[in-house]
């Protein structure tokens, strides 16, 4: 039976109303199960915390677990490609990092394109890192620092927890802008470089807050300098990087993704994530960690990343970083 035209539109405009009505609803109705976070750092770490601790806030708003699941190893892209290949229904997320952004350049070859496979679903905190040094180096300032660096060419040694982690690529930024040679050492990991640190195997290294903090605070390491733009409220004595280095900056973040195409629950997930970062009790365990909340939108953590990933590209480019496949 052939319909009359405007019958056909009536229909055709009445099943798309019901479609929009019926995403509607499961947005609603989210989550109805519980929900995975992917999260590329190994169990005890900062990263770790944060990710429980997110993951504890929404089930307690929420209403469903959101249970964490760690898979390290590739510099988080085993947990990203995860996340990549899983169905698009808010059911599994990512715990984004600043790897992510490294890892668009570093690896010649991925699976994945991160801006494009994955998307933003709202930022958590951000972290500066902290150049120090162990004791033994007689330097006190950055300017000394410096100043010693360029005495003694190629006789300090960098530690980082691998060839293109955070802590590598902000010592190469740190290395192109003032024009010193440090022999960069790369450990597996974070722990490793932290133990030969404190040993004085190494003398330097660009390690985030929330590692160092507790190092810092009983003196077995010396810090120079934040690595943010502004002094952090952990450390409110240390002066930044770019008060000696004009428009140096570098900061670790986090935040949380989904598969590309998981539309319409982002946006309850955002608000449930900045009513957290608002709480006064998470607040104070991300001051815990070191780290400032990033309250914001998707396309806010989004810009982040699309800047982020434009940043250390050209960092990882002009250093000649190859990946290490091993880490």
């Amino acid at each position: 039976m052939k319909l009359p035209r405007r019958r056909f539109l009536h229909l055709a405009a009445g099943a798309a109303a019901l479609t929009g009505v019926s995403r509607m609803a499961r947005a609603q109705a989210y989550p109805s199960r519980p929900v995975r976070i992917i999260d590329g750092f190994a169990a005890g770490g900062p990263a770790d915390t944060l990710a429980r601790l997110t993951a504890q806030w929404l089930s307690e708003r929420l209403g469903q677990p959101f249970i964490v699941e760690n898979r390290p190893g590739a510099g988080t892209n085993i947990a990203t490609e995860a996340v990549v290949r899983a169905p698009a229904d808010g059911y599994t997320l990512l715990l984004a990092a600043t790897p992510a952004a490294i890892n668009a350049t570093l690896y010649e070859k991925l699976s994945f394109n991160f801006i494009r496979d994955i998307v933003p679903v709202a930022s958590l905190i951000r972290a500066p890192s902290v150049l120090e040094v162990n004791p033994s180096v007689p330097a006190k300032t950055v300017p000394e620092f410096i100043a010693y660096a360029k005495a003694n060419p190629g006789k300090l040694t960098m530690a980082s927890g691998g060839i293109g982690a955070p802590s590598h690529v902000f010592g190469e930024l740190f290395k192109f802008m003032i024009g010193v040679n440090l022999v960069h050492v790369p450990y597996r990991g974070a722990a490793p470089a932290v133990t030969d640190l404190l040993a004085g195997q190494v003398q330097v290294y660009f390690d985030p807050i929330p590692n160092s903090i507790g190092y810092i605070r009983a003196g077995t390491v010396r810090p120079l300098a934040i690595t943010s733009a502004t002094r952090s409220e952990a450390l409110p004595d240390v002066p930044t990087v770019g008060e000696f280095v004009p428009g140096y900056e570098a900061s670790v973040w986090w935040g949380v993704g989904a598969p590309k195409n998981t539309l319409q629950i982002i946006d309850k997930l955002n608000e449930a994530i900045n009513a957290g970062l608002a709480d006064p009790k998470i607040k104070a365990r991300l001051a815990d960690l070191g780290g400032t909340p990033l309250v914001g939108s998707p396309a806010d953590f989004g810009k982040l990343i699309a800047d982020e990933t434009e940043k250390w590209g050209k960092v990882i480019r002009a250093a000649n970083i190859k990946a290490d496949l091993m880490r």
